[in-house]
């Protein structure tokens, strides 16, 4: 069996493969149908992919460094993404409320799971 970074690995392309598809990149006008059949695909990947996150361990100190490291990296490269899609929309007066909701939600969790972290050990 492939170990759980490969696993992942896999699991994040086909991930991004499927969010990218939704885009409608080579402008194909997709039916309905083939939109939800997507979008559950998207979802049920997510989920797999959520799972693999949720079930890490790090088996030393440097393995623990180097997740926190890379969760960092990961919070830093989706906020900084979001507040640069507001600030372009915002410059064509057009925000979309998903992107502020979304850079809302992440620094709330960001900080109620450093709150909860820092009470529970």
């Amino acid at each position: 069996m492939l170990n759980t970074k490969v696993q992942e690995s896999i699991i994040a392309v086909v991930l991004v493969g499927i969010a990218l598809f939704l885009l409608n990149p080579l402008n194909w006008w997709m039916p309905s149908n083939l939109v939800m059949l997507i979008a559950t695909g998207l979802a049920v990947v997510f989920a797999i992919y959520a799972s693999f996150a949720w079930r890490e361990k790090a088996e030393d100190e440097r393995d623990a460094i180097h997740r926190m490291l890379a969760g960092r990296i990961a919070f830093l490269a989706g906020s900084g993404l979001l507040a640069l899609g507001i600030i372009v929309q915002g410059f064509a007066h057009n925000v979309d409320p998903w992107l502020v909701v979304t850079l809302a939600g992440m620094v709330i969790a960001k900080i109620a799971g450093r709150w909860w972290a820092d009470h529970r050990h």
